[in-house]
């Protein structure tokens, strides 16, 4: 695929309790739910992106507040005209997390810390009038990057502040989330019985402690016939979009992929290499999100993390879009 810069200037226009694993056992293992975009239900269709159209430029090459560690993943405030962006922090064993907000230039706004939190690979963004509330893993299984969150953590974002945490579905293993700004709904992506498995709800209703009806819920399917580094996720409508690859120095062995899936069927109905970001140093897929803009273009994005040089300790932050949507 190629890659075409756009003016950032055009891309983005205003657009105007805790509940334990015990409740999440009602989720019936298996079940799949579809129907109609009234509440309580995916709608019955949907549009989807052409994974194989091009990627676009948002920004490349930005430091984020810990310059020693990689982006992981983002979401946007698609009310407020946010971007989050998570990561490591600098210094510690590698499970304390910081929660970057970024212009849509990639400009460092602000910052906030969440100890103990796990990996960070992916999040969700709930606006609640003017300020944005941050859903993301806590209470990480361990003390190093290979920590993975036990719960989901609910929070107001606050530069500088100290969150104040309401947690959700405690008790859980490897749990993240991912947030789709136009349904309104949240996923939330975990092992269940060794297994990883999706759950999607509203998101009022999850913000309320309540994930008793979730609307669909179904095991991740097999991505490849051979093992993935699996790098992020996120939802739009029916579908789950997923991103795997690992981190190479040389772009002719560029192994990231998308790939789609209903999530009414749990099928995976297309998957294509991406080579946005291709001249990036060191080049890692590290998550994904959805934004829509004030006209209405609803975007896909990819993050990448990268290097100014192989041996040189900062990280930089690069995200990239696709635009074309079927249906």
């Amino acid at each position: 695929m190629t890659e075409r810069a756009l003016s950032r200037r055009s891309l983005f226009r205003a657009t105007a309790l805790t509940a334990t694993a015990a409740t999440a056992t009602a989720l019936g293992v298996g079940a799949v739910f579809a129907g109609t975009a009234a509440a309580g239900e995916l709608p019955a269709s949907s549009p989807y992106f052409d994974i194989a159209k091009p990627s676009y430029d948002l920004f490349r090459s930005k430091m984020l507040h810990e310059s020693h560690h990689v982006m992981q993943g983002f979401a946007f405030d698609n009310v407020n005209r946010r971007l989050f962006v998570v990561q490591a922090q600098n210094g510690t064993s590698g499970d304390d997390l910081c929660v970057n907000q970024l212009s849509f230039s990639g400009e460092l706004l602000g910052s906030m810390h969440l100890a103990h939190a796990g990996h960070g690979v992916s999040l969700g963004v709930e606006p609640v009038g003017t300020a944005s509330y941050i859903w993301m893993e806590c209470d990480a299984d361990g003390t190093t990057g290979d920590a993975r969150g036990t719960a989901l953590a609910r929070f107001k974002f606050v530069d500088g502040g100290t969150p104040s945490v309401k947690k959700f579905l405690t008790g859980s293993r490897t749990i993240t989330c991912a947030t789709d700004p136009v349904y309104k709904r949240i996923a939330v992506r975990r092992s269940e019985g060794g297994k990883m498995y999706y759950s999607v709800y509203p998101l009022a209703s999850a913000a309320a402690g309540d994930f008793s009806a979730p609307l669909a819920h179904f095991p991740q399917p097999a991505l490849s016939t051979s093992s993935v580094v699996f790098q992020g996720y996120t939802i739009l409508g029916n579908y789950l979009y997923t991103l795997d690859g690992s981190g190479h120095a040389d772009a002719a062995d560029i192994d990231s992929y998308v790939t789609r899936i209903d999530m009414t069927t749990g099928e995976v109905k297309s998957r294509e290499l991406t080579k946005a970001g291709s001249t990036l140093v060191y080049r890692e897929p590290e998550g994904m999100a959805i934004y829509r803009t004030a006209d209405g273009e609803t975007r896909l994005f990819l993050g990448f993390g990268s290097r100014s040089s192989l041996d040189n300790v900062n990280r930089y932050a690069n995200i990239f879009y696709k635009n074309v949507l079927v249906g």
